[in-house]
């Protein structure tokens, strides 16, 4: 992210000069991908792209299981063949280049698809266990259990 403050920051200084930069604008493009790709894997490590958690932590026992392997596997299926088309299009580029910088080559550009495809199976493989516990109890839930009669209900922090 930083890289691309910088890149944008000067490419407008230098437009604002009168002398444009001619890459700029190519690779800031790319940055711009690229922060998409890794973010969107780091999200995943941290379970926090798009979901229904709220759906999903409602749910108990097997349903709640069996919701979110169905939406692990789906997941796992889109972004293995992500990954899969990534790395034809590496190489089906060959020896392209950028436009702007031709000492570049095109497959550093779209290595991101299939790098950040993989990513993301692999932040999503690490955080299951994480999705697969059961979802901590409201303080409503402890409060209806204990006001029931029922035995009292011990909830561990999750910290993060």
């Amino acid at each position: 992210m930083a890289s691309l403050a910088l890149v944008v920051v000067v490419g407008v200084g230098f437009r604002k000069a009168g002398a444009s930069l001619v890459w700029y604008d190519e690779v800031a493009s790319i940055l711009l991908a690229w922060l998409t790709y890794y973010g969107a894997a780091l999200a995943a490590l941290h379970r926090a792209h798009i979901g229904m958690p709220t759906l999903v932590d409602r749910m108990r026992g097997r349903v709640r299981t069996l919701t979110v392997i169905t939406g692990e596997v789906c997941t796992l299926a889109f972004f293995g063949v992500l990954t899969w088309a990534g790395v034809r299009v590496l190489s089906v580029l060959g020896g392209t280049t950028l436009v702007s910088l031709p000492s570049v080559p095109m497959s550093v550009a779209q290595s991101v698809i299939p790098i950040g495809g993989a990513l993301f199976i692999v932040a999503q493989l690490l955080s299951l266990p994480d999705a697969l516990a059961p979802p901590p109890v409201d303080d409503e839930d402890a409060g209806a259990a204990s006001d029931s009669g029922g035995a009292g209900v011990w909830v561990e922090e999750r910290r993060e």
